[in-house]
């Protein structure tokens, strides 16, 4: 759902970091932050390692007049995740916002069949990605006395999985985001993390339509019967937090884990 933004995020400048959209018959969370930031008054760096994905979430915000611009970068190279700092600073001035949504599950095994090579690389977009840009913004933000890192983990981080590193990265996260949070709360800058549940995305349903050889369908009703309020929520409901979270309204928020979720952590135990 959209909605028209009435300047919560006005004035303030914001990194989204896996700002491209991938096909598929839905929005995608990047995106969708993307486009809620804008309606909300946000000038926008969108970073995404296939440049022209975020190219198209560029032509989706220039609808709501704010000022936005594409970068390249792959967080798994520090150089690149520097360059992010510096960009958004000689572009706009000043960063607010960064918004890490960044994660990849492809590749994950049981422990015993799991790679050691899969799981470094695994790791280094989830769990270092986020804090090598993590590192090169907090400058930035502690000299301005203040700034908001936003971290987007996962359910799985608390819930039971099939799978060992995805869980793990995403437990990282969230004790990174807890450490961020601490560490620069007497410098103004806040940190928290979104856990998404089971979310309606191209990544979450095209790929394992495409992986298991069943229609996007299949998936999606397996995944629904999951959750207590029996659907999935959508990019827009991780968007609509994100703005939250980013927001003065959560000037008094930070080390907060927030699932995004239907109900379904509540179900552990």
């Amino acid at each position: 759902m959209k909605h028209t933004g009435n300047g919560r995020l006005q004035g303030k400048v914001a990194i989204i970091v896996g700002a491209g959209q991938l096909p598929g018959g839905t929005v995608g969370n990047g995106r969708a932050v993307a486009e809620r930031f804008a309606q909300e008054g946000a000038a926008l760096l969108l970073v995404d390692i296939q440049p022209e994905l975020a190219e198209a979430t560029h032509e989706a915000v220039a609808a709501y007049g704010q000022r936005a611009s594409v970068l390249r970068a792959d967080i798994t190279r520090e150089d690149d995740c520097r360059a992010i700092a510096a960009a958004c600073i000689e572009r706009y001035g000043r960063i607010d916002i960064l918004h890490n949504n960044v994660g990849r599950s492809k590749g994950d095994r049981r422990t015993t069949e799991m790679d050691a090579g899969m799981w470094d690389e695994i790791m280094a977009m989830n769990l270092k990605g986020m804090f090598m840009t993590c590192k090169h913004v907090l400058p930035q933000m502690v000299s301005q006395g203040a700034g908001s890192i936003i971290n987007v983990s996962s359910t799985a981080s608390m819930a039971a999985r099939p799978t060992v590193t995805y869980k793990t990265s995403k437990g990282a996260v969230n004790a990174f985001t807890q450490h961020l949070a601490m560490e620069n709360a007497a410098h103004g800058v806040r940190a928290n993390a979104i856990l998404p549940g089971l979310i309606d995305t191209p990544m979450a349903i095209e790929r394992r339509a495409q992986e298991r050889g069943v229609s996007r369908e299949v998936v999606r009703a397996e995944r629904e019967a999951l959750v207590p309020m029996r659907r999935m929520g959508t990019g827009w409901d991780v968007a609509n937090a994100a703005v939250f979270l980013a927001s003065d309204e959560a000037r008094y928020l930070t080390g907060v884990l927030l699932p995004v979720d239907g109900g379904l952590l509540c179900k552990r135990g």
